[in-house]
């Protein structure tokens, strides 16, 4: 899954692809550089990212996959928000795949992700984006991340969202320490026992450039190994920054597994 921000704040990659000739051009790359999936967000989820209206979020958003979608991008698309709005107008225009970091906790989304009918990843978040650093705590931050990740389920289930439609992501940084972080990777195989492929975002986070004390750009190879660790751990998705170093890694990740099961 690659990675397209059409924000002017995210943390890597804000304000480079807010014009929609930039943002049509990029996933075309990554796409060419082996994305399944691209993954288009117009709000800011970093830590302390302030909010914006539906409606704002539809102007950024909007034009990007109709545009995508005329060009028959050999690619799913995908809708990174939270807002029931944004979600129903992004699978009018060919959106086939919504990622909420609130798990369909706003609004209606929920009823709207039911009657749309397409796939939805459900994302564990302690707190909102402006507060969730603000000493995060857990008591044991794998079963927690895993208990509430089930509760979403069961609620999807019980609104009539197939259980083949869902995906979730234990959200790496969102409410998390860099230890609970390295937590959560080192156990992802746990996450398993819910029955659903996960997807994970490691990429260029924090909990990366806090262990090399390296900025966003000098990141690739820690995302590439984190992406790595989390492959070991049986993830089915990898939300991306950098597709053609990622793609390489799956490609030797597989090389082995096939070695392993041969």
């Amino acid at each position: 899954m690659g990675i397209l921000n059409v924000t002017p704040d995210s943390f890597s990659d804000g304000g480079h692809y807010v014009d929609l000739y930039d943002a049509v051009a990029q996933a075309e790359i990554m796409v060419e550089r082996g994305a399944a999936i691209i993954d288009i967000g117009g709000e800011s989820t970093r830590p302390g990212a302030q909010p914006v209206s539906a409606d704002e979020e539809c102007q950024r958003v909007i034009p990007v996959i109709e545009a995508l979608q005329k060009r028959q991008l050999a690619a799913v698309i995908s809708i990174d928000t939270s807002k029931a709005q944004v979600m129903k107008h992004a699978v009018e225009a060919g959106a086939g795949f919504i990622n909420d970091v609130c798990a369909l906790q706003q609004d209606k989304a929920i009823n709207v992700v039911a009657e749309l009918d397409v796939p939805i990843c459900l994302m564990h978040m302690q707190g909102d984006p402006r507060t969730m650093q603000h000493d995060p705590s857990y008591n044991d931050v794998v079963m927690d991340v895993s208990m509430f990740l089930q509760e979403r389920v069961d609620g999807c289930l019980a609104v009539g969202i197939r259980k083949e439609n869902i995906l979730i992501d234990p959200g790496f940084g969102f409410g998390k320490t860099v230890s609970q972080n390295y937590m959560l990777l080192d156990r992802l195989a746990d996450f398993k026992k819910l029955g659903l492929p996960v997807l994970v975002g490691l990429s260029r986070k924090s909990m990366i450039g806090t262990v090399l004390d390296k900025q966003v750009e000098g990141r690739l190879a820690g995302s590439v190994t984190a992406a790595s660790l989390a492959l070991d751990r049986g993830v089915s998705i990898l939300r991306v920054h950098d597709v053609a170093e990622s793609v390489d890694a799956v490609k030797v990740f597989c090389a082995m597994k096939d070695v392993r099961e041969s």
